[in-house]
């Protein structure tokens, strides 16, 4: 399981319509799902089910306590270096670092309910594709900075269940500021 921001329907079909011609064009890269795409808070991989409830709870006290916030999509990023590149995608950027904030927020929600959070430190960013060995990705970064940017108003946490191949399900939407709304339909 993970906690993330999601972006919004017409960001995913704009930047699906500028990759789409681009995926052709390295074959060693695994392109993730537009359905997927998501900005991920907190890593927690499998959560207890005795852990689950306490874990919601907490959740939905830190969103009440959360206001909105504006994030954009500003360019390439590349992990863990451009050199030798596992991950491309783009960096998620918000004012005053409230995704990190948030992040931090998720995984003391996460360890208060006793289930174990990645405490890597955090970098916002919206995961693109996946190279198994490592590409110099200095020619992808370029073209990611060429797109234009994308702004949206974050206003929901969502709790995502990750299934095997990739599949993921929103398993509670939390409303910042407000109460869970339940499952993504």
């Amino acid at each position: 399981m993970f906690t993330a921001v999601l972006p919004p329907a017409g960001v995913i079909r704009q930047l699906d319509t500028l990759l789409e011609p681009r995926r052709d064009a390295e074959p060693s890269l695994r392109w993730t799902r537009p359905e997927g795409w998501h900005i991920t808070t907190s890593f927690m991989g499998e959560v207890p089910e005795e852990n689950l409830g306490r874990l919601e709870e907490n959740l939905a006290e830190l969103v009440a306590r959360t206001r909105p916030f504006d994030v954009e999509l500003v360019g390439g990023i590349a992990f863990p270096d451009p050199a030798r590149s596992r991950v491309l995608g783009l960096a998620a950027a918000t004012p005053d670092d409230r995704l990190a904030s948030l992040s931090a927020s998720c995984r003391a929600a996460a360890s208060r309910a006793g289930v174990a959070a990645d405490g890597a430190r955090f970098v916002g960013h919206l995961t693109l594709a996946r190279h198994n060995r490592g590409l110099l990705a200095v020619r992808w970064l370029e073209v990611f900075d060429s797109f234009p940017s994308w702004r949206w108003v974050a206003d929901e946490l969502c709790l995502v269940e990750s299934h095997p191949g990739a599949r993921y399900v929103v398993a509670e939407r939390f409303p910042l500021g407000g109460k869970p709304t339940g499952p993504l339909d």
